[in-house]
């Protein structure tokens, strides 16, 4: 998953950091509010990408005295960061360009360029988009989009999707923003297109912000796999009842699972052993991303 991941934020990486550069030359030839809104999202984007591959680097540090569950989280936190970039520079920057635009209207110069520079774009942020749908599609599994963007473990994976997605959007908004104002003489519409550019950024931060809060604070595992560990241990020799399963993501494979189960009588205290044992290996076995297991015993003679 962290390979296809890293695969997926450095299409998007290269894409963004050639698209920026070609769209702030066009906003500076053309004067272009629109455009200039562009060359800020395709840099931020950039930036994000570079946030969430030192996020992944991050995350594979090993666990250590003060980190005993390692930095799985890391992921998370950067993640959250990113959504916090697009908002505040992202939108906000598009959206105070084109009040400033919408209010003081300047001609657009050689418009030409901004449809090359805009065709462009769209080529390599279409093949960026596609790269990233594709593992993306291919991660989910057998769930719906909406369903794995929110139930998946992995942001980075749905975060360059959002931002690809909002950024094709982008890139045709511009786009009508500059030929309406071409055709029209009225410039007001390069101002619009850039407000109407920053609330894409807005609503997209907003939500991978909901989306990473979640798994930012403890995120459990998925009920699947919940049910599935219930299931595992209530089928084991010796085990009356299965009280509580509590499982807490602490990284993209990193599932930290605490067990309350409830022993026959009759078993022994070697027996309780062995079986916690045979118990903790057949969940690792079954579910490779349970890293850690606590069990706590209990038995109907101590209530």
């Amino acid at each position: 998953m962290a390979g296809s991941s890293k695969k997926v934020i450095y299409a998007a990486l290269i894409g963004n950091a050639l698209i920026a550069v070609t769209k702030f030359v066009a906003a500076l030839v053309t004067h272009s509010s629109a455009m200039l809104s562009e060359g800020i999202h395709s840099l931020v984007d950039t930036g994000n990408q570079l946030l969430l591959l030192h996020g992944l680097k991050q995350a594979k540090k090993p666990a250590d005295e003060r980190y005993p569950y390692g930095h799985g989280k890391e992921v998370y936190f950067w993640s959250f960061i990113v959504a916090m970039l697009i908002f505040a520079v992202g939108a906000g920057v598009s959206i105070y360009e084109g009040v400033r635009h919408v209010l003081h209207p300047k001609p657009i110069e050689d418009a030409y360029v901004n449809y090359i520079v805009l065709a462009f774009a769209m080529l390599f942020e279409g093949a960026a988009w596609l790269f990233a749908f594709r593992a993306f599609s291919k991660a989910k599994g057998k769930w719906g989009y909406f369903e794995a963007v929110h139930r998946g473990k992995d942001p980075s994976l749905f975060v360059v999707l959002f931002e690809d997605s909002a950024a094709m959007i982008g890139l045709i908004v511009a786009f009508l923003g500059v030929l309406l104002s071409q055709l029209t003489g009225n410039y007001i519409f390069d101002g619009i297109a850039s407000i109407l550019i920053g609330l894409v950024l807005g609503g997209t931060a907003a939500w991978l912000a909901y989306e990473t809060k979640s798994l930012l604070i403890g995120e459990s595992a998925t009920r699947q796999t919940v049910e599935g560990i219930r299931q595992l241990v209530s089928a084991q020799p010796d085990v009356e009842r299965v009280n509580e399963v509590l499982t807490m993501h602490m990284g993209p494979d990193f599932i930290l699972l605490n067990l309350s189960v409830e022993f026959r009588d009759e078993a022994t205290t070697d027996k309780l052993e062995y079986r916690i044992t045979r118990i903790t290996e057949q969940i690792k076995k079954a579910h490779p991303e349970v890293k850690r297991v606590f069990i706590e015993a209990e038995t109907t003679r101590g209530k």
